[in-house]
C-alpha cells in the first residue's frame, strides 16, 4: 500500500507495545500503517481484548479506516483521518488493562486543541501494565508540566481476573506541548508504602507493609493499608511512592495465588533500592512512557536506569513514523541519559 508504513510486530520484545505505539504515532502523524506478526513474542499471539479495544478506540477518535480488527488477528491495517477531541467511553470488557488503552489514544488528544472527557473501564491494576496510581502520581503530573490541564479520578479498582474497574480522565489541551528536561531528582520529600486489599484478608496487606518497613527501615507513619469494598472481584496491590523535589516515582507489586506477601514486598524493595542508589530521577518504566510526549514536544532529555528491551524497541518504532533522533548514552554505572531531538 503506497505511503503505508510497514511494521513487524515480532521486532524486539515482540509485544503489544509495538501495536500501541504504532497506533499512537499514526494518530498524531496521520500516517497509515500495516502491521504483521502482532504480539508474536507472546504465549497467545494476536489481538487480545485489550489490544482490540485500543485499536477500536483509536479508530473512533479519528474516524479511521481499519482492516483486521478482530480478536486473534495477527495483522492490521490502520489509516486515520482527523482526530477529534470530545467525550468518549472505552470499555475493555475483561480484566485487560484500560490504562494501556488510555495510553494509546492519549498522545493524539494531548496535541489536539480542545477538551476531552474519557471514561475507561476494565483492569486498572494489572501486572505488566501501568496501574492507575502510576498514571495519577507519576506520569500525568509530568504531562501537566508540559502545558496540558489533566485530571484523573479512580471510580473503582479493577483487578485480574475479574476487571470491572473504571476511571475518568479530563484533558484540556492548547494543541501543543512544551519541552521538558528531567535531569535531577532532588531531595526526597516523602516516602509512602500502601497495601490495597479488596475482598481479601487485611492480614495480607499488614504483612506486605511490615516487610517494606523492615527492609527499607521506614517509620510506621510511612506505612498504610487500604481496604477496598466496591471492586468487582478480589485483588491486592502494593505500591511504594518516592516523592522528590522534581519527580514522584511509584513502584508496584501484585499479590497472586501461590506468591507470599513477603515475596511481593521483596520484589518492590529491590526496585526501590536500585532506583535510589542510582540517583536518577526517571525509573525504567517511566523512561519508556516519556518518549512519545517528548517526541511530540520536539525534544527533551532525562536521566534513567539502564534501558529495557521494551524501551529500545519503542525507540525504533518511533523512528519509523518521524524523522527524529533519540540517543542514549551511559554516564556511569546504572545511569543513562536519553535525549530526544527533531532533525
Amino acid at each position: 500500500m503506497t505511503g503505508t508504513i510497514e511494521i513487524d510486530g515480532s521486532y524486539g520484545e515482540g509485544g503489544g507495545q509495538i501495536l500501541r505505539t504504532s497506533l499512537a504515532m499514526s494518530l498524531v502523524t496521520g500516517k497509515p500503517f500495516h502491521i504483521e506478526n502482532i504480539r508474536l513474542g507472546r504465549k497467545k499471539p494476536g489481538l487480545l481484548q485489550q489490544h482490540l479495544t485500543a485499536v477500536n478506540a483509536s479508530a473512533r477518535i479519528s474516524q479511521a479506516e481499519v482492516e483486521g480488527n478482530v480478536l486473534g488477528s495477527k495483522k492490521l491495517y490502520f489509516a486515520p483521518k482527523t482526530v477529534k477531541p470530545g467525550r468518549y467511553h472505552f470499555s475493555v470488557k475483561t480484566a485487560g488493562s484500560s490504562t494501556l488503552v488510555l495510553q494509546t489514544v492519549f498522545p493524539a488528544l494531548l496535541i489536539t486543541h480542545g477538551k476531552s472527557e474519557l471514561l475507561l473501564e476494565g483492569g486498572t491494576h494489572n501486572p505488566y501494565a501501568p496501574p492507575f496510581d502510576f498514571l495519577a502520581r507519576t506520569y500525568l503530573p509530568i504531562i501537566s508540566r508540559m502545558g496540558v490541564k489533566i485530571s484523573a479520578t479512580l471510580k473503582r479498582h479493577g483487578f485480574y481476573p475479574v476487571g470491572g474497574g473504571r476511571f475518568n480522565i479530563s484533558i484540556e489541551s492548547t494543541g501543543k506541548l512544551s519541552k521538558i528536561n528531567i535531569l535531577k531528582r532532588g531531595e526526597i520529600k516523602r516516602q509512602i508504602a500502601r497495601a490495597v486489599v479488596a475482598k481479601l484478608p487485611r492480614s495480607i496487606g499488614e504483612r506486605e507493609i511490615k516487610r517494606i518497613g523492615d527492609k527499607l527501615m521506614w517509620d510506621r507513619r510511612c506505612l498504610h493499608i487500604e481496604e477496598v469494598t466496591n471492586s468487582a472481584g478480589p485483588g491486592n496491590v502494593l505500591t511504594v511512592e518516592i516523592e522528590s523535589e522534581q519527580i514522584t516515582e511509584v513502584f508496584t507489586g501484585f499479590g497472586e495465588r501461590g506468591l507470599s506477601a513477603e515475596r511481593v514486598a521483596d520484589k518492590i524493595v529491590l526496585e526501590v533500592k536500585e532506583y535510589l542508589s542510582a540517583g536518577v530521577p526517571v525509573g525504567k518504566y517511566l523512561a519508556d512512557q516519556l518518549l512519545i510526549p517528548m517526541v511530540l514536544a520536539g525534544g527533551g532529555t532525562f536521566q534513567t536506569l539502564p534501558l529495557t528491551r521494551h524501551t529500545r524497541t519503542n525507540i525504533e518504532i518511533l523512528k519509523q513514523f518521524l524523522n527524529i533522533n533519540i540517543t542514549s548514552s551511559q554516564l556511569k554505572n546504572n545511569v543513562w541519559q536519553i535525549e530526544v531531538r527533531t532533525k
